[in-house]
């Protein structure tokens, strides 16, 4: 359940990548010519690393190989990708036929630079229509300009989890649904305790866990970019209109300097220490897996779930929230790219597949009739995260060439605004998105 490398640094994972994507190029999936039906072994690599997730990916495999007994797959999992970046660049027998990895925002540079295969081809050959398995979001963060050099694998939903007991205490009887609730909400469960907090409603600051500048600023449908592929952060009023309502919270919880000296005596975000655990925050800004963590860690309050808040003058599209996953692809140096197919077809498309492994690791699954399975594990806390996957705004981050480094330089522009180093908003976007634009233009 926790994929602690899928949240590291994103500028760490973005520097890795830059270098696979410029040093990688191959065949492309119009050029495999192996035979899919011979005797063959392929190098899969993977970032799972706790033992549950190690198995679930194992009891994945052997009824892939029972169902093709001529392919055999050799796993190597816990894998960051700095060292898949370093295996591509060496090439070789040893080096990964297929790869899945946690960093989406990279998708942009693996298509662009070639680094994996693109798989319209192949998707092609098997008669799949893509448009038809999987949710559109999940295909926006997979290819990049028509190229779809990866494809799903389960999907993260990002919304509310929140202590049940501590809204009963505050008189408080449902989860906000627009912004002026969720702050409203906010101020009545927090109990100040001199220059700290007994508890706090929400860690309302960026680098408060998953509470990052993109899944907030999806809550208000933004779009990044306009036709001509230009930066759209100071001409879409989402971004400033997010970033103030940000900025205005935090001033109502007690100010930027206050909440991040409570919030350096918080405990890591994948143990039993996590503040939400410990009834230092009665709501916290998280995945799908946060209920089954916290459960997992004892503790003794009700835990109850909810989509993110909408600003007010959206409340028609309450439910959606903002979506991610981990994504599977074809090495393009790959010799074995048919056969490679197989293992990736079956993993990312096949319905038992996919829900089996989203039910042992509590993940969204990725396509549309997995969604829908019968056998799909869903409890009340993790139906509303099915529910943010499904509902038509759930919204991402587009793929770019530049990888997410367009993503990074918006960040740095958030934690500016909120420690208040920026005053003149508009002016910080339109900045920014001058800097988004020329990045962009160099990694073309």
């Amino acid at each position: 359940m926790p994929r602690t490398r899928r949240l590291t640094a994103a500028a760490t994972a973005v520097a890795a990548l830059s270098v696979l994507a410029t040093a990688c190029t191959g065949q492309s999936g119009t050029a495999a010519s192996d035979d899919p039906d011979k005797e063959v072994t392929l190098n899969f690599w993977h970032g799972w690393s706790a033992p549950s997730e190690a198995k679930a990916i194992e009891e994945n495999i052997a009824r892939f190989e029972k169902a093709h007994p001529n392919i055999k797959v050799k796993v190597t999992g816990n894998m960051t990708d700095d060292k898949i970046n370093q295996a591509l660049r060496a090439g070789g027998d040893k080096a990964p036929d297929v790869v899945s990895s946690f960093t989406t925002d990279s998708v942009g540079k693996f298509c662009n630079s070639g680094a994996f295969a693109d798989l319209n081809p192949f998707l092609g050959k098997s008669g799949i229509d893509k448009a038809k398995v999987f949710p559109k979001t999940l295909l926006e963060y997979t290819q990049f300009n028509g190229n779809q050099c990866t494809l799903p694998l389960l999907n993260d939903a990002y919304g509310l989890v929140y202590n049940k007991d501590a809204f009963k205490a505050a008189g408080i009887t449902e989860p906000p649904k627009t912004w002026s609730q969720f702050a409203e909400v906010a101020q009545k469960l927090t109990k100040p305790s001199g220059d700290s907090y007994d508890q706090l409603g929400i860690m309302p600051t960026y680098h408060g866990y998953e509470t990052t500048p993109v899944r907030l600023a999806a809550q208000w449908s933004p779009k990044y970019f306009d036709a001509d592929g230009k930066s759209n952060l100071a001409k879409d009023p989402a971004f400033a209109n997010m970033l103030t309502a940000q900025k205005d919270l935090v001033a109502k919880l007690g100010g930027y300097e206050k909440l991040e000296k409570f919030r350096s005596t918080f405990g890591d975000e994948w143990s039993a220490e996590h503040p939400f655990h410990k009834g230092q925050v009665a709501m916290q800004i998280d995945g799908e897996w946060r209920a089954a963590m916290a459960k997992e860690a004892g503790v003794t309050f009700e835990i109850g779930t909810a989509p993110l808040p909408v600003p007010d003058d959206q409340l028609a599209d309450y439910g959606k929230g903002y979506l991610s996953g981990t994504i599977m692809g074809i090495a393009s140096g790959s010799k074995k790219q048919n056969a490679s197919w197989e293992l990736v077809k079956y993993m990312t498309t096949d319905t038992q597949a996919v829900v089996a492994f989203a039910n042992a690791i509590h993940n969204v699954p990725s396509t549309l009739a997995a969604l829908e399975s019968p056998d799909l594990q869903v409890t009340p806390e993790f139906k509303t995260f099915i529910d943010i996957a499904r509902h038509p705004k759930s919204n991402t981050t587009p793929a770019q060439a530049d990888g997410g480094t367009y993503q990074l330089t918006f960040q740095d522009l958030a934690y500016a605004v909120e420690k208040g180093d920026v005053a003149d908003v508009p002016a910080g976007l339109a900045k920014t998105g001058q800097q988004i634009d020329t990045d962009i233009a160099k990694a073309k």
